[in-house]
């Protein structure tokens, strides 16, 4: 490497000299190093320092009074359905999520600062993992039965489906970002992935065991919820800001008739996102319904298609406002202080 760090700088590399202002998000000709500096996508290292100050594990957080809950008779059968519908869908999700990242995401985005930010969200996918089967073992719960959910509960599987479709594309051998096609491919992967699955579907399942939390009941699960919901809030940015990248770097791409299949898929999964919540309460549990969900999900829905530049489909509003005074996300807390201290960045943080 030679010169200041700056836009002009020369990096040197099998691939012989080039600008970095070369750089690209995708289809950059060197990949062989994942060379950092200078950066040019400041936003990605910026996600990636705030990852690492979210920094946590189930195991840190005490399960014992979710344990005394769980094995008495203060939950009814319709609580017990949603804790067991989110940790069934959540156990799978996660790991499809870090499926996708290490075997098709990450071959193809050939910057350097976007790939070190990939690999601590492909470890946090892997800590969320670890977190559905603490929690699995420590209530003492059928392994099988929450493990396998996505077999067996089509409302579950219909979601999975939905996105290992986009996994599958992605990994076909002969698969390529270089055509426009593939481009656009490429780019449906990353919003199926960022916008819908950690953009949407999990949000309703975010809302349903926080309000467990609310009312002091599996403040546990809950707790560790809010972890999660903390790092999805930065796997979310960082996905929109890469999907922005990509769509200004490759204009060619981001044709109105991509735009229209965009704003489709996301309705679909909008669809099965309300067909989940009604499976989650069939007959509702306090304070929450399927009437309610249907316009959280368009809320959470419209909100998503904003960020990436495509219209506004519902016009729904938020019924569950008290989420975002549920989870501050300019706070963290303090594992053995349980108290809330500084979250240290200038980053913004959107939570819905």
């Amino acid at each position: 490497m030679t010169g200041t760090m700056g836009g002009s700088e020369l990096l040197t590399g099998k691939a012989g000299r080039f600008r970095a202002d070369e750089k690209r998000l995708i289809n950059c000709h060197q990949v062989d190093v994942n060379q950092l500096m200078p950066l040019k996508y400041k936003w990605a290292w910026e996600h990636y320092l705030n990852g690492c100050k979210n920094h946590w594990m189930p195991t840190e957080v005490p399960m014992t009074k979710d344990i005394e809950i769980w094995r008495s008779n203060r939950l009814s059968d319709d609580e017990r359905l949603v804790i067991m519908r989110n940790l069934g869908f959540f156990a799978t999700a996660e790991s499809l999520v870090g499926n996708n990242l290490v075997l098709a995401i990450f071959k193809h985005v050939t910057n350097a600062e976007c790939r070190q930010y990939l690999l601590r969200q492909a470890f946090e996918e892997a800590v969320h993992t670890h977190t559905f089967l603490y929690v699995t073992e420590s209530l003492g719960l059928d392994e099988g039965e929450v493990f396998n959910m996505y077999r067996e509960i089509p409302a579950i599987a219909r979601k999975d489906e939905f996105e290992m479709e986009l996994t599958a594309e992605v990994l076909q051998p002969d698969f390529t970002t270089a055509t426009p096609e593939g481009a656009q491919t490429f780019l449906k992967n990353l919003i199926g992935f960022y916008l819908i699955m950690e953009g949407i579907f999990f949000y309703t399942g975010f809302v349903m065991v926080l309000s467990f939390h609310r009312r002091n009941l599996m403040t546990g699960i809950g707790e560790q919820f809010q972890y999660i919901l903390r790092d999805e809030t930065i796997h979310l940015n960082f996905g929109i800001d890469l999907i922005n990248g990509i769509k200004m770097e490759n204009p060619e791409v981001w044709t109105p008739e991509f735009q229209r299949q965009m704003i489709d898929r996301v309705r679909e999964a909008v669809e099965l996102e309300i067909a989940y919540a009604n499976d989650c309460l069939p007959r509702g549990i306090l304070g929450l319904n399927g009437d309610l969900f249907r316009s959280y999900v368009q809320y959470i829905a419209d909100r998503r298609l904003e960020r990436i530049g495509l219209p506004k489909q519902y016009g729904s509003k938020n019924p569950f406002p008290w989420m975002s005074e549920t989870i501050d996300l300019s706070k963290e807390k303090n594992f053995f202080e349980t108290r809330v201290t500084e979250y240290q960045t200038t980053a913004s943080l959107e939570w819905d």
